[in-house]
């Protein structure tokens, strides 16, 4: 038998109901009717996959056959099942086919000075930009080399005897993070751009997620959050009006030991080379030298420099 996508799957059990269903309401449901051995892959929570694949077709499509109910928790109904007097109570999206798409006029590297200041002056992190045309990417995955990694030093914090006695015994605290940058994020993107973060931040002790802007839906923030808390990934939104306002909406978890195999991987591109050897350097001579990274610029000269 044809195996059913998860929106055919949604359709059915709410056209069989005929009725308004939350994403657990729908899976329950095809659980009961065994119809859940008719759909492929299923995943951990699929509950979450057919509720992105159905914020998704009302965005994405004019002749989406679903609506989305304005309750708590949301849940989602056919347009051809709504009933007299119930037009007031959903929402209606209005499909991106429908709106001119939205436009930036700023492109995703243009962030990456905003995520240096932010990573200088909150997480006391250096940070390097890494060029993906020097990676050489035939050799390895695509999703490998970060946007930027950063570094953290102990030295600038610990009294030089302090730090002089880790390094006797091999025990210098530094922290090195990978950043993937993105100008959104919304259900569109969120699943490719979250495990292309996951695949490019084996190696460092804490990894992030960037973007300026971020959809504000409940059903996207709580998905968002359970992604975070499931892979250790954390998730920083940038502020290009006021970049003192940037923040961490989710903290990545810390792992205690890098990834030395994937560290060498990562080896083949010049500016991580050169990364790993400046931060050698620095700890050796015990003093970071701020020119060898990417350039902290001034918030007034940072916001000028990008428009909404």
């Amino acid at each position: 038998m044809k195996k059913w996508t998860f929106l055919e799957l949604a359709k059915k059990i709410i056209e069989e109901e005929k009725k308004p269903l939350s994403p657990e309401e729908i899976w329950a449901l095809a659980k009961s009717k065994g119809y859940d051995k008719y759909v492929g892959s299923q995943g951990k929570t699929p509950w979450a996959t057919i509720a992105a694949q159905i914020y998704i077709n009302i965005r994405d499509r004019k002749d989406s056959p679903f609506i989305k109910f304005d309750t708590r928790p949301k849940r989602f109904h056919l347009r051809s099942l709504i009933k007299p007097g119930e037009e007031g109570k959903f929402i209606d999206e209005h499909p991106v086919s429908v709106l001119p798409p939205k436009k930036f006029e700023y492109l995703e590297r243009d962030l990456h000075p905003f995520l240096t200041y932010y990573a200088y002056y909150f997480l006391k992190a250096y940070t390097k930009t890494i060029r993906h045309t020097k990676s050489g990417k035939e050799k390895f995955s695509e999703w490998i080399h970060p946007d930027m990694v950063g570094c953290y030093f102990s030295l600038e914090e610990w009294k030089r005897e302090v730090f002089d006695f880790s390094s006797t015994i091999g025990n210098i605290s530094i922290k090195l993070y990978s950043f993937e940058i993105k100008r959104e994020l919304n259900f569109h993107n969120l699943r490719e751009s979250f495990f292309q973060t996951v695949s490019n931040s084996t190696w460092a002790n804490e990894s992030y997620l960037v973007a300026s802007e971020i959809d504000n839906d409940d059903d996207f923030h709580n998905e968002l959050k359970r992604l975070s808390t499931s892979f250790g990934i954390g998730v920083i939104k940038i502020n290009i009006d006021d970049p003192d306002s940037s923040e961490v909406l989710f903290p990545a978890r810390a792992k205690e030991y890098l990834d030395w195999d994937t560290i060498d991987k990562l080896a083949i591109n010049p500016d991580f080379k050169d990364f790993l050897q400046t931060i050698k350097n620095d700890i050796s001579i015990r003093e970071v030298r701020k020119e060898k990274y990417d350039k902290i610029l001034p918030k007034e000269e940072l916001v000028r420099s990008v428009k909404k």
